[in-house]
């Protein structure tokens, strides 16, 4: 059967982690988009775009969890450049706090951002044992790896304004958040690649 079209038995446990990590992605994306907004925050605001871009992905990572190694690299591939495009995303962002030049504020900021790095390192938990089964499962832990990286920089971002007054802090992190998309985008892709030739 050709490898592309070809569905496996599905990992249960594959699935079951997917699933989990999906709804926490998607749960904590509405929460940090509309705190984002309302802190004016640029950091919180593209970490809630990347929760949103991961639970994307997770859900297309729940349809090629049982289907060959071509659907795998193409789902990896999918994810790399969700990576790319938030990180670009970020960017955006930061353009749009200098043009307005709001200071974040720092108790919402905080609040939620113990929150999503709460939930993320669940998630991260929930990914480590199943890095190692393929593609597919081990850019998904990238992508959850790269959360927590976000949210810990969301909450240095938040002490750094309480401390400076600044919204100048939240800018810079945000900055050093689309350097760490780009890099994984790079990773994840370049991979992604190796598996579409291996299996072509």
């Amino acid at each position: 059967m050709d490898e592309c079209c070809e569905v496996r038995p599905i990992p249960r446990e594959q699935r079951r982690v997917l699933h989990v990590v999906l709804w926490i992605n998607a749960a904590m994306f509405l929460a940090e988009s509309v705190a984002g907004v309302l802190a004016h925050s640029t950091a919180l605001f593209a970490d809630s775009m990347d929760m949103l871009g991961d639970a994307v992905v997770y859900g297309f990572s729940l349809y090629v969890v049982g289907r060959g190694l071509v659907w795998q690299a193409r789902a990896a591939l999918l994810k790399g450049l969700v990576m790319g495009a938030f990180g670009l995303g970020v960017l955006v962002q930061v353009a749009v706090k200098l043009a307005q030049g709001l200071t974040p504020s720092v108790e919402l900021m905080g609040a939620v951002g113990v929150l999503a790095f709460a939930a993320n390192l669940c998630c991260l938990a929930l990914l480590w044992r199943r890095r190692g089964d393929d593609i597919n499962m081990r850019s998904a832990f990238v992508c959850s790896r790269n959360d927590v990286i976000g949210n810990t920089a969301v909450l240095i971002a938040a002490v750094a304004v309480a401390v400076t007054g600044s919204g100048w802090p939240d800018i810079v992190i945000g900055l050093l958040v689309a350097v760490v998309f780009g890099r994984s985008a790079v990773q994840v892709v370049r991979e992604a690649a190796r598996a579409a030739v291996a299996t072509g």
